[in-house]
């Protein structure tokens, strides 16, 4: 798959909701995984979204989660711009130019559902989210 870049959201546990009215603005088709998918079954995170996915007939796509209690949300600042896509030198590469003289908040590394993935704020304070697709799935 080609390199996408899309928004993606942060919310104070209301993602389902917004990604649900997001869905009946544009269409589409909508992914939710919660955070107890991901083997926080037996924490308050269970029902909440680690990661929403809406994918529009138009093209468009819109990414979303509930905040993670370690990583507290400000509305105002509560969006990351998501670089997602399989060729890993191409995205590696923009990790390292978006992450140099900026603050890399989650390491480019191997994540528990498998891809590789990163967090970073550039030097002129935007947020970024890489996320590398290793074999099949979505990214």
């Amino acid at each position: 798959m080609a390199a996408r870049l899309n928004p993606y959201l942060s919310f104070d546990g209301t993602t389902r909701q917004a990604m649900e009215f997001y869905k009946e603005v544009f269409g589409g088709t909508l992914a939710l995984n919660t955070y107890g998918s991901f083997g926080q079954a037996d924490t308050p995170l269970a029902d909440k979204i680690m990661h929403g996915m809406l994918e529009t007939p138009s093209g468009l796509t819109l990414m979303a989660a509930d905040a993670h209690p370690d990583m507290p949300l400000t509305i105002g600042n509560n969006y990351s711009i998501s670089l997602s896509g399989d060729d890993d030198t191409e995205l590696r590469g923009y990790w390292d130019k978006l992450s140099a003289e900026g603050t890399v908040t989650v390491p480019l590394d191997k994540q528990m559902w498998g891809d590789v993935f990163g967090m970073c704020t550039d030097r002129f304070g935007v947020p970024w989210m890489v996320n590398i697709t290793q074999g099949q799935g979505q990214g």
